[in-house]
């Protein structure tokens, strides 16, 4: 069994993101960034606790033996084109939409933009510690933020970067210090 996310809006800084990935959630993300050509890939394992909330949501949709049309009658493509699907092997179906009233639908897209927001993330931390040290504080209270309003696919995956970043001293004492901070709140 194959799943597919994908993800576009040419306007947007990440203009597109495609995740893909087998039935037990390892596979990988890709996203391009305005202005930029080159693709970013990176892997991605989805916790168990995500996978339990998008199998759950794939199963309402019944989405193979279905043909619903997920597009609500009101069109936001200015806000981005959706396309979920999925492969047995056997029987294959994509479904593309900027806006649903399917709850399930919409809230299986939400949380794979939640998987991807930490993936890149993630990235983007790496990316800091390696190259740009001085962006870590921002990209940490961007991690506060999505940490915050339930943004974040499983903030448990988090806790060995934030250990490796609070003890860091390639980035800001400012940073270290977030970084223990969410950590902190994490654990709660």
């Amino acid at each position: 069994m194959r799943y597919s996310y994908e993800f576009t809006q040419p306007q947007f800084v990440i203009r597109h993101i495609l995740i893909e990935h087998d039935a037990y959630g390892r596979g990988k993300v890709t996203f391009e960034r305005h202005g930029e050509e080159t693709a970013i890939i990176e892997p991605v394992e989805l916790s168990a606790a995500a996978w339990t909330r998008i199998t759950g949501f794939w199963n309402d949709l019944r989405f193979l033996d279905s043909t619903e049309n997920y597009q609500s009658p009101k069109s936001f493509a200015h806000l981005g084109t959706y396309r979920i699907g999925m492969n047995d092997g056997k029987r294959q179906r994509t479904a593309e939409f900027n806006w649903s009233n399917n709850k399930s639908a919409w809230a299986l897209a939400n949380e794979y933009r939640r998987v991807a927001d930490q993936a890149i993330l993630i990235f983007n931390l790496n990316l800091a510690r390696e190259m740009q040290p001085l962006n870590a504080p921002q990209l940490l209270d961007e991690m506060e933020s999505l940490f915050t309003r339930n943004g974040l696919s499983d903030p448990q995956q988090l806790v060995p970067l934030l250990t490796e970043l609070r003890t860091d001293e390639h980035i800001p004492l400012i940073a270290r210090n977030h970084a223990d901070r969410i950590l902190k709140k994490i654990r709660k």
